[in-house]
């Protein structure tokens, strides 16, 4: 293709409706899920801030306080919605976005 005809191509996949629904859907998944990892990540700044007895209690008589395995756990949920973010976009995404790739490129 050449630039004009690229230029085209792109302007009629971003006009296709199915388009600017896939885009929306996805920017909406994305709000949520950042939406969630900040809720938490606020929760436990607010833990900190707020009440640094409960986060600096030992687990079990030990040495370790709970504040680290739920910063742990922080992490792991950031992974874990990362991986949900991958799989939806796996599953439904990518397929969509082929099918309307495939119809404009007829």
């Amino acid at each position: 293709m050449t630039g004009g005809e690229d230029a085209a191509w792109i302007e009629a996949v971003a006009s296709d409706p199915r388009y600017t629904i896939l885009v929306a859907r996805r920017a909406r998944l994305g709000w949520w899920l950042s939406a969630i990892i900040f809720s938490a990540f606020v929760g436990y700044l607010l833990l900190i801030a707020f009440d640094k007895a409960l986060l600096g209690a030992p687990i079990a008589d030990g040495v370790t306080s709970l504040g680290i395995p739920v910063g742990l756990g922080l992490i792991l949920l950031a992974i874990a919605l990362t991986g949900v973010y991958v799989a939806h976009a796996n599953r439904h995404h990518d397929a969509q976005m082929a099918e309307i790739l495939k119809d404009h490129r007829a």
